[in-house]
């Protein structure tokens, strides 16, 4: 199973992938997490997204699909993936689908966690006022969900078009969004 869970930020992405990677045995590639753990290594490719990094530039989708590629190798026989921050663009969606086909495999479903952004946003300033997390900022949070729906909004087209999207509301209660993710993957 090659899952894409896609949502804007907030919406609850990473709180279904944990219960997915516990429940499921998915493994959850987080391109984030990736070029962390990347930059951190020392290898070749990771002295080469450091450089990248410490310049203020953006990671090449290459260098990115080569870290996937590499995450799949390092878990063969897993029973499924969550891919969490990537396709970001349908170039990327594109070169995904080019990765793993050339494994013989594809991308098997996409859920998106539809919300009402509004209720979004006063959520998010609601947890930044008793949390105070920093990446809840709500001016910081409106920036990023404005460039999520600016990049990622072909993606919905590109992947309805595949016949793989699923809708699922994303403003439901926790255990509500997992029944339905969970309905979507059985079903």
């Amino acid at each position: 199973m090659n899952l894409i869970l896609f949502g804007p930020p907030a919406a609850g992405k990473g709180t279904q992938a944990k219960r997915l990677v516990t429940g499921r045995g998915y493994v959850q590639l987080s391109t984030g997490d990736m070029l962390r753990a990347a930059r951190a290594s020392g290898s070749e490719l990771g002295k080469r997204v450091a450089a990248i990094m410490d310049s203020g530039g953006l990671v090449s989708d290459e260098i990115v699909n080569a870290l996937i590629d590499e995450k799949l190798d390092q878990h063969q026989g897993a029973p499924g993936f969550i891919y969490d921050g990537y396709p970001r663009t349908l170039k990327q969606a594109e070169a995904l689908d080019a990765l793993l086909k050339g494994r013989g495999s594809q991308i098997d479903l996409v859920i998106r966690l539809e919300v009402d952004e509004p209720a979004l946003v006063a959520r998010v300033e609601k947890r930044f006022k008793e949390e105070g997390r920093s990446d809840d900022n709500p001016e910081s949070f409106k920036v990023r969900l404005a460039a999520y729906n600016a990049q990622t909004a072909p993606l919905v087209d590109h992947y309805r078009g595949q016949g793989k999207l699923v809708g699922v509301d994303g403003m439901a209660d926790i255990a509500t969004v997992a029944a339905a993710i969970d309905a979507a993957l059985d079903g």
